[in-house]
């Protein structure tokens, strides 16, 4: 959407939508207008916008629940996960240190109709979030977060869990900081959120077509990756979340590209490639510049390949993942599932 389209572009989350566009009809038809055709009450929306101010300095609490649904190409339901992360965060000005400082209050995962299984050796466990050139630390670990503490993972009934099930634990707290840092905060060198500052701007993102790493320790090899597609970035409008004015920041990463590598045996190794695309939503409260919530779509299509020691047959899939990021109170984190 260009800079001059849909300059009244409004949007909002819930039941508010009648009611405000029952006052907005009442404004226009009461109110005169500016030169600059907005009414005189609304001619704030024009902006321009600052989203890229520093964050104020408050403990944030927050829920991310993250739907893993494997569907058959004949469009049936084959599988699905539910993975539930609670996440305090302590801003580094409070303190007086390089970066934010994250809890764990607890991380479940919830396999179709199963009760959820709690995750022992993440409960209460902490790590330092800081801004990294380049997104990766010294030993290729995306956003620094050691992936030591991802191995031999267990759930509370003493079941050790499987290697992509743990990647998908950790790739949860990929996703937090990649909607609510990367694409949500200044990025280095421009082409951030710092260059929207009117509704309907669009722009490419600094992380489009970049390659971030997604191995794992044994479970996913070096040289597995996933590819960014053209990813944007728009301005879509204004709302309300949690009961505070927030900018409502939509993206999409284009035709997105993964290769995946895990340890097949003596027969070599298993080799999923295939294709993504995600899209989804950002609210940023305009006054503290936190995250109030995201929502993300993902869909995935793939093909595998194992090794003939394994068969040596192509298998297609189909997975669709839905999340959401929602900001919390500290008596929901503390409470347990």
């Amino acid at each position: 959407m260009g800079k001059n389209e849909k300059r009244y572009a409004i949007s909002l989350t819930g039941g508010s939508v009648l009611l405000l566009a029952f006052l907005l009809c009442t404004l226009f038809a009461g109110q005169s207008r500016t030169a600059a055709g907005w009414p005189k009450n609304l001619s704030g929306l024009k902006g321009p916008f600052n989203l890229a101010a520093e964050r104020r300095p408050e403990v944030q609490y927050y829920r991310q629940e993250m739907k893993l649904v494997q569907l058959g190409f004949d469009g049936k339901r084959k599988a699905d996960e539910t993975f539930n992360l609670k996440l305090k965060r302590i801003p580094a000005r409070l303190l007086g240190q390089e970066g934010d400082l994250c809890t764990v209050g607890e991380f479940t995962v919830k396999s179709g109709d199963q009760p959820p299984a709690l995750v022992r050796e993440l409960s209460g466990w902490s790590y330092v979030f800081r801004e990294i050139t380049g997104a990766k630390d010294e030993k290729r670990q995306v956003f620094g977060i050691p992936h030591d503490r991802f191995r031999d993972l267990t759930f509370n009934d003493g079941q050790k869990i499987s290697g992509i099930t743990g990647y998908q634990i950790y790739n949860s707290f990929i996703d937090f900081h990649s909607f609510c840092d990367v694409f949500a905060r200044p990025t280095l060198g421009g082409a951030g959120i710092q260059d929207l500052k009117k509704i309907g701007q669009s722009i490419r993102h600094a992380a489009a077509f970049t390659e971030p790493p997604v191995n794992l320790g044994q479970a996913l090899k070096e040289g597995s990756v996933f590819r960014n597609g053209e990813v944007r970035l728009i301005f879509k409008g204004l709302g309300l979340v949690n009961g505070v004015a927030c900018a409502i920041i939509g993206y999409d990463s284009g035709e997105s590209t993964l290769k995946v590598i895990m340890p097949g045996g003596p027969g070599g190794d298993i080799i999923t490639e295939g294709g993504s695309e995600y899209i989804g939503d950002i609210y940023i409260n305009l006054n503290t510049r936190w995250v109030e919530r995201v929502t993300m779509d993902e869909f995935v299509v793939t093909e595998t390949s194992l090794p003939p020691g394994m068969g040596g047959q192509k298998i297609q899939g189909y997975t669709v993942r839905h999340l959401t990021i929602q900001k919390i109170s500290p008596e929901e984190f503390e409470k347990q599932s």
